[in-house]
């Protein structure tokens, strides 16, 4: 039975991943922003323990975790919260950047290593859920692209100094995913929503299990989803 950490499992891609891993009996342990997040995590998923620390504020990540028990075992690491808030960059202020820029890329890597050590004993597995953005940008995507370009890089990096240790490390960029973040994304961009027009998150769930699933053999290092309608 393998142990999984998750974020963003309340919504979108991560709930569908959490759902999957849930429903064979794999152990959770999903990260929440506060207590109250926590709370509803543990009522839809039975039995699955929680971990409370805000991905907006890294810095203070380390001493929330010191205050909680983590897993003593961890086979995979999960990062799939993300934010986006767009606009050029004669706009954007230092708080909107600042805001992405913590929670897409210095949170995961913060995470990371708080996890290493376990991930190390049992060869686990790093994934993270990227996006379209962070291979191409495009104008008023500028800090999104910019944090994700960096997950990237983080996730490069992790992959080379991980390999003697057997991590396996994996990045998903996912096309526009029907999700809380993609309406909000219409929204911004001032769009009419139409969840039917994108990629189900539970097609890009059936991508990341079948990376963690991989023999090993093999690893998954960059996956491409993109819409298929």
């Amino acid at each position: 039975m393998a142990t999984h950490v998750i974020t963003g499992a309340g919504s979108g891609i991560g709930a569908a991943v959490a759902r999957r891993l849930h429903a064979r009996g794999d152990e959770l342990v999903l990260h929440a922003r506060d207590a109250g997040r926590a709370k509803e995590l543990a009522a839809e998923f039975p039995g699955a323990r929680t971990l409370v620390g805000d991905l907006a504020d890294p810095d203070r990540l380390s001493w929330a975790f010191s205050h909680q028990s983590l897993p003593d075992r961890v086979d995979s690491l999960l990062h799939v919260a993300g934010v986006v808030d767009l606009g050029t960059v004669g706009e954007l202020t230092p708080k909107a950047w600042h805001h992405q820029l913590n929670v897409n890329l210095v949170a995961p890597a913060e995470l990371t290593r708080h996890f290493l050590p376990q991930l190390r004993l049992t060869q686990g597995h790093v994934l993270f859920v990227n996006s379209g953005a962070g291979l191409n940008a495009h104008a008023e995507w500028g800090a999104y692209a910019a944090s994700k370009h960096g997950l990237k890089a983080l996730a490069d990096s992790l992959r080379h100094e991980e390999h003697a240790h057997g991590v396996r490390v994996t990045s998903v960029y996912p096309g526009r995913t029907a999700s809380p973040m993609q309406a909000k994304v219409h929204q911004q961009e001032g769009k009419e929503y139409d969840p039917a027009r994108w990629i189900d998150p539970e097609s890009v769930a059936t991508t990341i299990v079948m990376a963690l699933d991989l023999p090993r053999d093999a690893e998954v290092n960059d996956l491409t989803v993109r819409p298929g309608r």
